[in-house]
């Protein structure tokens, strides 16, 4: 069969960000669609099967849009065209790229970077209480932080209330040293990374010092009511379902809260229910209750974190069949490991 092939044209000046370094993105294309492209002047020529050009003309002409607005190509661009390939959307790609939610303290843009997480986004905007679920990586609770500090700034609300339960991730820490606040720092330490990189140092420390800014463990909630407050509630899925219903209840006029979790790493006992998976049950259709589920596909960290996130998710997926289709078989339920 004779191969197909389709000349787009790259302006000169984003031939170098488009390619990559070592034209690692251009290669990367290549080899996920199994297409040959030459560069010829400022012609890109790409043969292959006309199915795959086609797709490829659609990420290459959204590659080329992000850089004639000087955007930097990342080889998350590249992973993410690439899983939207199949569904024909990856000029959305250019769309996401245009709402910015805020600058950190270095200048560098916070914004959506995939389709899951501009709906992420959209919820918060729209509903009181926000459930973001998915795994690692997904910006969950960086964006809720990004949120939080633009209400804040804007005067929307009057201060920011960020907590996460103090549960250890599989390791007894046994006794620390030092006082109360000592203690539940080093749970509380990816919620200030977050603030520094976002707020910077000094005017988080001083905010804070103000009382306008707390970050604390979720211990802390009970018994308070929160008025015009942005409220986080981080690692959710570690929280019990008491617990949860404690956090909700506390919200109060003019706040708004977002509840982050993972439901496949919870560090809870294995026979504890989580109170996430109840609240999500519970809460379903409830008004000014928004639900927003994340998924690998919308990991923007390392692209190995993405293929991880898929990788366990598809051994886990194995592992529940088995166990379904053992019980099916024998009418028995399987045996859990001790």
């Amino acid at each position: 069969m004779e191969a197909y092939e389709i000349s787009i044209n790259i302006p000169s000046d984003c031939v170098a960000n488009v390619f990559g370094e070592f034209d690692h993105n251009v290669k990367l294309i290549e080899k996920n669609m199994n297409v040959a492209m030459i560069m010829r002047d400022e012609q890109l020529k790409i043969v292959g099967n006309k199915e795959m050009v086609d797709k490829t003309v659609e990420i290459m002409e959204s590659m080329i849009a992000l850089a004639k607005r000087g955007e930097v190509i990342s080889e998350q661009n590249i992973n993410y065209a690439l899983s939207l390939s199949d569904s024909h959307q990856t000029e959305t790609i250019v769309e996401l790229d245009r709402d910015v939610v805020c600058h950190t303290v270095n200048g560098k843009p916070i914004k959506a970077k995939t389709l899951g997480q501009r709906q992420y986004l959209k919820a918060i905007d729209k509903n009181m209480v926000v459930f973001g679920v998915g795994p690692a990586g997904t910006g969950k609770t960086y964006l809720a932080m990004a949120k939080a500090i633009t209400a804040f700034k804007n005067n929307e609300i009057n201060r920011i209330i960020l907590t996460r339960p103090a549960i250890e991730a599989g390791e007894k820490l046994g006794f620390l040293p030092g006082d109360l606040q000592s203690k539940v720092d080093p749970y509380l330490r990816p919620l200030y990374d977050a603030l520094y990189e976002i707020m910077g140092a000094d005017s988080f420390l001083k905010n804070m010092e103000k009382g306008l800014i707390e970050v604390a463990p979720l211990a802390y909630m009970r018994g308070r009511t929160l008025d015009n407050a942005f409220i986080v509630l981080d690692e959710a899925q570690n929280t019990t379902p008491a617990q949860m219903k404690m956090f909700l209840t506390r919200i109060g006029f003019g706040s708004k809260a977002i509840i982050t979790g993972d439901l496949s790493q919870k560090d809870i006992p294995k026979d504890a229910v989580s109170g996430l998976d109840v609240a999500l049950k519970v809460l379903s259709g409830v008004e000014d209750i928004g639900v927003c589920t994340l998924t690998n596909l919308d990991v923007v960290r390392h692209p190995l974190v993405q293929r991880i996130v898929k990788a366990y998710d598809d051994y886990e997926s194995k592992q529940s069949n088995k166990g379904k289709h053992y019980e099916k078989k024998s009418g028995l339920k399987p045996k859990k490991n001790s």
